[in-house]
């Protein structure tokens, strides 16, 4: 990653991927950062500027850490609002050529200050550090998350009206999915599964699992691959939690196993449906902060339209072997190195480098505590009276997450005050707002 060599090394790193990328046919490298409503933010350079950027960085503002889903912004204890500059320095290991964008690639960054130390609110780093501090304790975390979009036409309408999984859709739109499937594929994604989903216009994908922060960034890039590939077919794409009021909406599902010296903690120990001790406590650790959590991964107002009973979006804080109402679901496998857990109530107006370092602080803390997994739910829990609904709106978010000394001492003080202070304003922004003026103002904002 950026910040395992000198400026002098990436430097030199930069001048030999320049070179590849010329023979390629490349004219510009974009680099990318997710801000804390969860938008893409991108600068790019030609690409004989890569070593100088590789180098010293490309400016980027820092007022975007405050910046809210409709491009205004509220403000922090450490934000300067006009004043100051950061600088965006591409993670080279991560570069790759865009199937979809020809002649350009691209490249997740990092932020680091003026003077070169790493931004204290940068969301990548936050994640790497989270996850070198489980790998100290001899474990590893292997994370995927699925990516659901709404395929819409150019009068914003849904794509396709097929029945949920069906064949219909599928076939209507073959040469668009082809195209996605090779597009992925030739950027080196090993695409595990590609489908029609349940909501009219909606497909899902799914990538081989890989570290927290890989996966956070392949999660990016597929998006960016999508929109590209639709683009090229005249269709629009659309990820927000809700496309439509009243349906199913855009889940960002994260699926992931914990690892000890090759062995899957999921698979082969003593613990209910063979889980290990470890994995018993991370779990729970993750089930006792995840009201907080959904500050992180449900972080729009739209995100709590889809977050609703009765629709497999993993409403209650509970856990179950393959219960899709369950917002931990327990997936054991056909093999010992599939076993995994599934978080369902995310999605994708979160930031995935907040959503794997807030989960993997979670996990931690119940591992430190040697926290008890609570008894499973083995029914649905929509018709259980005990069964705890999680927040059902931003603002009862929003006060778990206020209330998390846990997730303010992993963030930091800087980039935890910064979301609160950007969830806070959202909740504010959409007050007092019908359900379908929130669908309407986030639709095509992620």
């Amino acid at each position: 990653m950026a910040t395992t060599y000198s400026r002098a090394e990436r430097a030199a790193r930069a001048r030999a991927a320049a070179t590849q990328l010329a023979a390629d046919g490349i004219d510009g490298v974009v680099f990318g950062w997710v801000d804390n409503a969860g938008l893409t933010r991108v600068k790019s350079v030609p690409l004989g500027q890569l070593e100088h950027a590789a180098e010293y960085g490309v400016g980027a503002v820092p007022c975007f850490d405050v910046s809210l889903v409709d491009d205004s912004f509220t403000t922090a204890p450490s934000s300067t609002g006009p004043v100051g500059d950061l600088r965006l320095v591409p993670d080279l290991d991560r570069l790759t050529p865009l199937a979809a964008q020809p002649g350009w690639a691209w490249a997740p960054a990092d932020r680091y200050t003026q003077g070169g130390a790493p931004h204290p609110g940068c969301q990548r780093r936050f994640a790497r550090q989270v996850t070198e501090t489980v790998e100290r304790r001899g474990l590893s975390m292997r994370a995927g998350i699925e990516v659901e979009w709404v395929v819409a036409d150019t009068t914003g309408a849904p794509a396709t009206f097929g029945p949920g999984y069906g064949m219909t859709r599928f076939v209507e739109h073959s040469d668009y999915l082809r195209e996605v499937l090779r597009a992925l594929t030739a950027q080196g994604l090993a695409v595990l599964q590609l489908h029609p989903e349940y909501a009219a216009g909606q497909f899902e994908v799914s990538v081989a699992a890989e570290g927290p922060v890989e996966a956070a960034d392949t999660t990016m890039l597929v998006r960016h691959t999508i929109r590209a590939v639709s683009a090229r077919h005249g269709l629009r794409v659309s990820y927000a939690p809700v496309f439509t009021e009243g349906s199913v909406g855009n889940g960002a599902h994260l699926h992931l196993s914990l690892w000890r010296q090759g062995r899957n903690l999921g698979h082969g120990g003593p613990g209910p449906h063979g889980l290990h001790p470890d994995a018993e406590q991370f779990f729970a650790g993750v089930l006792a902060e995840l009201p907080a959590l959904l500050a992180l991964g449900a972080p729009s107002a739209a995100s709590y339209l889809r977050l609703v009973p009765s629709r497999f979006a993993g409403a209650y804080r509970c856990w179950g072997l393959e219960n899709r109402e369950a917002a931990l679901r327990l997936i054991t496998g056909s093999t010992a190195g599939q076993a995994n857990a599934e978080l369902k109530c995310f999605d994708a107006a979160a930031n995935p480098y907040l959503v794997v370092g807030g989960v993997l602080a979670a996990g931690l803390a119940g591992l430190e505590c040697g926290l008890p997994l609570p008894p499973e739910t083995p029914s649905d829990p929509v018709a259980l009276f005990a069964a705890e609904r999680l927040p059902a709106s931003l603002p009862e978010a929003v006060d778990a997450f206020e209330k998390s000394a846990l997730l303010r001492q992993a963030l930091g003080s800087e980039l935890y005050e910064a979301v609160l202070a950007v969830r806070r304003a959202e909740a504010e922004l959409f007050a007092g707002r019908t359900d379908a003026d929130v669908v309407e103002a986030v639709r095509w904002r992620y």
